[in-house]
């Protein structure tokens, strides 16, 4: 049949994994005893073996993930640009994030079908549960690169108004606005360092001959947050008419601070609504079954008297 089939290829396929990593495992042990023999003190650890595990997975996740990724220019843009906007600037990245999925995808099937194999459990309850775990593979990478793109989101718009005060500060005392960005970055290395990563990106890309509004522009694109465009603008036109950057930072970060606080007044009036919805599922009832269970215990009771 075609699933006893599978399920002794998939052994197969496990067991041959099993064999070569025992097979470098004794290698390895072998070159310590050959150095031992011509007078090295070498000391096994286990260490060493979970780097050749970490180095057998870095080099076969991207040859699997490879093959999935999209021939479509635009949709293999489209997650490129998803990776960078989560933070993930790697050109490795899209191959290991395909090749994660991947695993993620078939690995339920393949234990379920050794599983089964061995008779531990059922054949259609172990593809069932291989088939249900293989969805969430598929669908929960994309969920995870969401979230993280949502968190980096969240901590750069709660850093922009500090660095954009810095940054004011700077140039108050007579800093340009790229000498007062290095200062800035070195002192938000500590409570900032998500931001401060990035704005040493966007120095180093200056340095390299870019306008400074052109590389904020950018970073507002990798980032894909609309406050770090709408500094890129600001900066443009700063620039373009020859006001004050420093007041016009400063205009900016007060803007940005009443943005965050109109934003918290919002999330804290839709707590109520959500609040609403727990509070009808699992409260209410266990009331109602407090209040009434008395009373139709009682009423059961006359019926079951009045049969009689």
């Amino acid at each position: 049949m075609w699933y006893t089939l599978i399920a002794n290829i998939a052994i197969a396929g496990s067991l041959t994994i099993a064999i070569a990593l025992l097979w470098h495992r004794s290698d390895s042990r072998g070159q310590q005893r050959l150095a031992e023999l011509n007078g090295k003190q070498v000391v096994p650890s286990e260490q060493e073996y979970i780097d050749n595990l970490t180095r057998v997975v870095r080099t076969t996740l991207p040859k699997m993930g490879e093959s999935l990724v999209p021939d479509n220019e635009k949709d293999r843009l489209q997650l490129a640009s998803r990776m960078i906007q989560a933070g993930l600037y790697s050109p490795r990245a899209m191959p290991v994030f395909l090749g994660v999925k991947l695993v993620m995808m078939l690995g339920p099937m393949v234990v379920a079908l050794v599983v089964a194999a061995t008779g531990a459990v059922p054949l259609h309850i172990a593809l069932l549960g291989g088939v249900l775990l293989g969805v969430v593979g598929m669908v929960g990478p994309s969920f995870w690169l969401d979230r993280r793109k949502s968190q980096r989101q969240t901590a750069l718009r709660r850093a922009l108004p500090d660095a954009c005060d810095l940054i004011v500060i700077c140039m108050s005392g007579g800093l340009s606005l790229i000498g007062a960005l290095t200062r800035v970055v070195e002192e938000m290395r500590t409570a900032h360092p998500l931001l401060a990563t990035e704005l040493r990106i966007v120095e180093r890309e200056v340095q390299l001959g870019d306008p400074i509004a052109g590389c904020l522009q950018q970073f507002g694109t990798r980032s894909d947050l609309p406050e770090l465009q709408n500094l890129a603008a600001v900066v443009m036109a700063a620039e373009k008419y020859g006001s004050s950057m420093a007041r016009t930072l400063e205009k900016f970060s007060e803007l940005l601070r009443l943005k965050r606080q109109q934003y918290a007044e919002q999330m804290a009036q839709k707590a109520a609504t959500k609040v609403l919805f727990p509070t009808l599922l699992f409260i209410f009832p266990v009331i109602l079954l407090i209040i009434l269970g008395p009373a139709m215990i009682q009423v059961f009771s006359l019926l079951k008297n009045l049969s009689r």
